[in-house]
């Protein structure tokens, strides 16, 4: 699911991925918005929020929108950097998708220990705990994007609304089988992905009027498992590996 990198990685192992964390980025974005009244999957309102603030000179505020924006780049850099650093050093090693992974479960740890810490001050813990939710995400996009080549993206829906919307129209024009058959597999993937984000915005709604920013121990669990998955994988194909060259 994470390990498979360039010509070795396969449909299945991206529609797995998208499933997984399109779901965590559901649920995270909806308690973003349900908590803190903010978008924590993408930047693009947020640089519209930017701007109007600045014309009208809220500067305070424009600022935080701002900080919003860059910490979605930071996660993305931090996880960018992690993926490079960990594959030049180590070639295939799993540290290079376990590192982005485990980050993005302490922080969300982290939030939704600090919940219950800071209860009595939850008007001052707002900005912070929406900038971590933001880097959070930003982490998660670039890993999913560096690991799949491009083709899974599971933070945000306007681009593949639009990939989904082409995919669409080529198809009315397609009679070569396997283009057909390339173009059911996007068109599958990118409804997946959709249909996973929105099933974890269902499921964290409700959650969320039950567990608050507990709801968030949702997708720690999802990233656990797709950690435990890959590693079941690993060590499965490292055995199948391992016997078939004892018998050669």
């Amino acid at each position: 699911m994470f390990k498979h990198r360039g010509k070795r990685r396969t449909y299945a192992h991206n529609l797995k991925l998208a499933s997984i964390l399109s779901s965590v980025a559901g649920i995270v974005n909806i308690t973003g918005v349900l908590e803190f009244k903010i978008l924590t999957t993408n930047v693009t309102g947020h640089f519209a929020y930017f701007s109007e603030e600045l014309v009208f000179g809220y500067f305070k505020k424009a600022y935080v929108f701002l900080f919003y924006i860059l910490f979605f780049l930071l996660g993305a850099f931090v996880s960018g950097f992690f993926i490079e650093l960990m594959s030049r050093a180590y070639k295939e090693s799993r540290l290079s998708y376990v590192l982005p992974v485990s980050v993005e479960i302490g922080v969300m740890c982290a939030l939704v220990i600090s919940s219950h810490i800071f209860i009595q001050y939850d008007s001052l813990y707002h900005v912070p705990f929406t900038l971590a939710l933001l880097f959070t995400m930003g982490l998660q996009n670039a890993l999913v994007t560096k690991v799949s080549g491009s083709v899974v993206r599971t933070t945000h829906l306007t681009g593949l609304f639009t990939d989904l919307g082409i995919e669409l129209s080529q198809l009315l024009f397609s009679k070569e089988t396997a283009e057909k058959k390339q173009l059911h597999r996007g068109i599958s993937l990118k409804l997946a992905i959709i249909l996973c984000f929105f099933g974890g915005g269902v499921i964290g709604g409700l959650s969320y009027s039950f567990f608050k920013l507990n709801t968030l121990l949702i997708p720690i669990l999802l990233l656990l498992f797709s950690l435990w998955y890959d590693g079941l994988l690993f060590r499965f194909y490292h055995l199948k590996r391992k016997f078939r060259d004892h018998r050669l």
